[in-house]
């Protein structure tokens, strides 16, 4: 049965964006069948995440009833199908985002994994994207505001009975101040499904002309292992022994950069 998942933030710059798409490509590379659709309609980054903003139509052009949802959908990297946003803001207001739940049912039956990149917040378009979600997943950093923010779209997306079912820590720098894992999830009442550390290989990919998913670019780098990590979760795997040894590598680096 499809998983449908939609990734939330109760605030934007939390790499929530960067998390939905490699680990879609992540799932991939692990032989399931995924569909990553960008959901933020009005700021739309996944496109940019995977290289991909020269689609010449997108949701948009669905949600204004001017194409079919079928018209839509590109391959993307790594091999995952994408359905993109637009990037511009012309005629956003006359999108029909209650269209979003019905379009994803109608797209369910040809996946394993259905991911929904939405946009920060708890607008409509955020609304509508975890409605049609059979799970959702909340991505915070490790900082009181971002977890303020992450407790309110959890109650947001139980109000309209959607299903918080897991947080992903995001940007960790091991640095005092942070809160740690622990106790967001006793504040979120909610399991971790992992800690993504701070990779500044993730930040030097926006530098680029052409962004590559950091997943293919850079598959052994902390964050990398850590995104493969989240997926073998997912499916109730154990991480592989070429997950582990990268990831203790990894680790090493991480912990010798410091000193």
């Amino acid at each position: 049965m499809v998983r449908i998942i939609t990734f939330a933030s109760g605030k934007g710059g939390v790499g929530k964006t960067t998390i939905a798409a490699n680990l879609g490509i992540a799932l991939k590379q692990m032989n399931e069948k995924v569909l990553l659709i960008d959901a933020d309609v009005t700021m739309a980054n996944l496109s940019l995440i995977l290289g991909m903003e020269s689609s010449p139509i997108t949701i948009n052009d669905v949600l204004r009833g001017e194409a079919n949802i079928e018209d839509v959908i590109y391959k993307g990297p790594g091999g995952v199908e994408v359905i993109p946003a637009s990037l511009s803001l012309q005629n956003f207001q006359a999108l029909d985002l209650t269209k979003i739940p019905q379009m994803v049912k109608k797209l369910s039956y040809n996946y394993d994994f259905i991911i929904l990149d939405c946009a920060a917040g708890v607008g409509e378009d955020t609304l509508s994207a975890m409605a049609a979600a059979t799970e959702v997943f909340i991505v915070i950093n490790p900082y009181s505001l971002s977890i303020a923010d992450a407790l309110k779209t959890k109650i947001m997306a139980q109000k309209i009975n959607a299903k918080p079912v897991g947080i992903i820590v995001n940007m960790v720098g091991y640095y005092k101040g942070e809160i740690k894992e622990g106790d967001i999830v006793k504040m979120m009442e909610l399991p971790s499904y992992g800690v993504i550390p701070f990779d500044e290989v993730v930040r030097e990919n926006f530098y680029y002309k052409q962004i590559v998913p950091i997943i293919i670019k850079t598959p052994g780098t902390p964050a990398s292992v850590a995104i493969k990590n989240i997926a073998s979760r997912m499916l109730g795997k154990e991480p592989t022994e070429e997950i582990k040894k990268s990831g203790f590598f990894a680790w090493l680096k991480r912990l010798f950069s410091k000193n």
